[in-house]
């Protein structure tokens, strides 16, 4: 006989430390670990409710203060580019794609260390050394790859994307890119070549991490046609940023156990003899 049971995992808060995207807010985590039986269809269900992973964690802001960081992604069939992405596009045609298995090579390495100290020399992970660097690409408990763009005929690597597979889209868990080369926007090169490769895989969304309304460094998720914001409970088609504006409000957040409460979880087949 064929049973199912829900997958219950343990949810956790970290302690609050000051916001990177709203000064003079704290910032705070509700997250779980990935591991055991069913990290596959945990990591899916949870992404589709405004989760992130990290290694082998998935976490969402969950602030007492606001509810700003929003998880957003791009309904791939309702994106269309705006003429400025498409120049984008042509500017960085040269450049050549490579998925491979996630695995952290010096030359990933050396790029992700001169983004780091040109774009967030102040931030968490300013002072990631080698080995914490490979544990964030390898230590994946679910289906991931590491897409390499590099100039056509050499090896020489201009941007990397660690991207999660999952069911219903691709999600970019972390992207870096040289950062001399401002006149290509090459973040937004990722995205798009992202939104073309779930085309061709048939996969309905790009998960770009989230979106905080206000943010001068979140603005450029905002110029994607499609786009999706996960908000209060369900993902609603963004038309006017400002629409979001409430959710930077200290009313705006529900306590830690309706949150959990309101989490769905997944279920696992297993098999029973009688």
């Amino acid at each position: 006989m064929r049973h199912t049971l829900p997958i219950a995992p343990q949810f956790y808060v970290t302690a609050p430390q000051p916001c990177p995207y709203l000064e003079g807010r704290m910032e705070r985590k509700l997250f779980t670990a990935l591991q055991g039986d069913g990290v596959e269809q945990l990591n899916n269900s949870l992404s589709q409710q405004g989760f992130r992973r990290s290694q082998n964690v998935l976490y969402r802001p969950s602030c007492s203060e606001c509810s700003a960081c929003l998880s957003a992604r791009i309904d791939v069939a309702a994106f269309t580019a705006t003429r400025s992405q498409k120049r984008t596009l042509k500017r960085n045609a040269h450049l050549e794609r490579r998925a491979t298995s996630p695995w952290a090579t010096e030359d990933q390495f050396s790029l992700f260390r001169s983004y780091l100290d040109s774009r967030h020399a102040d931030g968490g992970m300013a002072d990631m050394d080698v080995f914490e660097y490979a544990a964030m690409i390898e230590e994946t408990p679910v289906r991931s790859r590491v897409v390499e763009y590099a100039e056509a005929g050499s090896n020489k690597l201009t941007a990397v994307s660690l991207t999660d597979v999952l069911e219903d889209g691709l999600s970019m868990v972390y992207s870096f890119y040289a950062p001399d080369q401002p006149q290509n926007s090459l973040g937004t090169f990722m995205i798009l070549d992202h939104i073309a490769i779930a085309r061709e895989a048939g996969l309905p969304y790009v998960y770009l991490g989230y979106w905080v309304p206000g943010s001068q460094k979140m603005s450029y998720k905002a110029k994607f046609a499609g786009l999706e914001i996960y908000h209060r409970s369900e993902w609603k088609k963004m038309s006017d940023p400002s629409e979001f504006e409430a959710a930077g409000h200290p009313l705006s957040t529900d306590p830690i156990a309706e949150q959990v409460a309101n989490i769905q979880l997944p279920e696992q087949p297993i098999h029973r003899s009688r």
